[in-house]
């Protein structure tokens, strides 16, 4: 299999990554920035790449930039924040034509990379800080989009379980802030934390594309401010070995008519460790597919759930497990499913789910080589843990996995939260 790799150069002391590849008709542009997960910053985290987004001092409203947008055939800007382990990352992305598939070849990369360069480092500002009215209605956008978390229960049930789970630790917060932050911060304040973050945290730059590194670099050394005195700060990797001395059990009442069942495990193992290509394995079988256990036991076999599945969150060496259930089955769906990872522990994996794991995880890595921003999202995982995993030798390390190195991996899984969401009846118990 062919696999094109990211070029990394540093300009200043801002890291470039550059993927050059003739199959993609479109040149796609991305900046990651991380700071540490903490209480203090998490809300100013959440505001800023939608404040960022409102104008820039050549284009000092969002009229103006969506105009710009169109100029460039139709090219499109977006900014976000997750969480990755204990870090808070501030995406910032933007898909442009590739000028060599256009009739007027004039350097829509040029434009572009002016473009989005002062979106990050050229906000539109007053009076030594953010325009107050966009600050204004992005405080009262991110207040909704806070509140509006209840609105959807299965995200809901997500976010409370992590917080019941890693209660104490920063990945308890919410990627999206705190409500209670939010009045105290005015355009000033903003405007002088954003300059903080952006002349000390580590940034990354992405490009992917039929573009070559040699002209990404000149043309972000043109338009780019770096600081080329000093380092930026380093943020640690976190650990993720924490040893479960009891289970958890956190039931919260809703006007919900289905329930919410989520397990919470700490598996022990990071993106970095040897285990990842196992771990990955693991989540696979027991609920990541399909095919998996959880699906099949506990919804096809018993019918207990409306959807039952798995997923990793590997930079802080978590698994959860989310399933929707009648509330009558709390019992009988929580013995099941731990029913389950006993099985993985005893080794109980069959010759066709190994094969199918094998082959839906295979397809589903191979898969992201055609998505530019999968792309950029693989290649980050290295980044952020320090260990560099190629695609091509993940594939290999995943198809070399065998029954024993799965069953290593279950005996370090622990489950550490019981989660349910209930409806306000009933007895108090689940």
């Amino acid at each position: 299999m062919a696999d094109t790799q990211f070029e990394t150069v540093s300009i200043g002391n801002v890291r470039v990554h550059v993927y050059s590849s003739k199959k993609f008709k479109t040149t796609t542009l991305s900046v990651l920035i991380q700071q540490e997960l903490a209480r203090d910053r998490v809300t100013k985290n959440a505001l800023l790449p939608s404040v960022l987004q409102r104008g820039t001092t050549s284009y000092p409203s969002t009229i103006d930039l969506k105009r710009q947008l169109d100029k460039m055939y139709g090219a499109t800007l977006f900014g976000d924040v997750y969480k990755r382990g204990e870090r808070h990352i501030m995406q910032f992305g933007m898909e442009i034509a590739n000028e060599q598939y256009l009739k007027e070849r004039k350097s829509l990369l040029d434009e572009g990379l002016s473009f989005f360069s002062q979106v990050l480092s050229q906000p539109v500002s007053e009076n030594g800080g953010f325009k107050a009215s966009f600050l204004e209605a992005e405080k009262k956008n991110l207040k909704q989009k806070i509140e509006s978390l209840q609105d959807d229960k299965i995200r809901y049930a997500a976010q409370r379980m992590v917080e019941a789970m890693c209660e104490g630790e920063p990945f308890a917060l919410f990627n999206h802030g705190r409500l209670e932050d939010i009045p105290a911060i005015d355009p000033k304040n903003l405007y002088t934390y954003y300059q903080e973050v952006m002349e000390t945290a580590p940034i990354d730059f992405y490009c992917v594309g039929n573009v070559s590194v040699e002209e990404v670099v000149a043309l972000l050394t043109k338009h780019f401010r770096t600081e080329s005195a000093g380092n930026r700060k380093n943020i640690p990797v976190a650990p993720v070995t924490r040893s479960v001395q009891e289970v958890k059990v956190v039931i919260d009442r809703l006007n919900v008519k289905q329930g919410k069942l989520n397990m919470g495990c700490r598996t022990q193992i990071s993106f970095q460790d040897p285990d990842y290509p196992a771990l990955l394995m693991y989540n696979g079988i027991l609920g990541g597919f399909p095919h998996s256990k959880l699906f099949m036991n506990v919804r096809e076999k018993a019918s207990l759930a409306y959807y039952a599945s798995s997923r990793l969150e590997s930079h802080k060496g978590l698994l959860t497990i989310q399933s929707g259930i009648e509330i009558g089955n709390y019992d009988q769906a929580v013995d099941i499913i731990k029913q389950q990872l006993e099985a993985m522990r005893n080794g109980e994996i069959s010759d066709k789910e190994l094969e199918q794991t094998k082959a839906t995880l295979s397809n589903q890595f191979r898969e992201q080589q055609d998505r530019p921003f999968d792309l950029v999202n693989f290649h980050y995982h290295s980044v952020l843990s320090g260990t560099e995993r190629r695609l091509d030798q993940l594939l290999e390390q995943i198809n070399q996995v065998g029954k024993e190195d799965i069953q290593k991996v279950a005996e370090k899984v622990q489950l550490d939260t019981i989660y349910f969401l209930r409806d306000q009846g009933g007895n108090q118990d689940a």
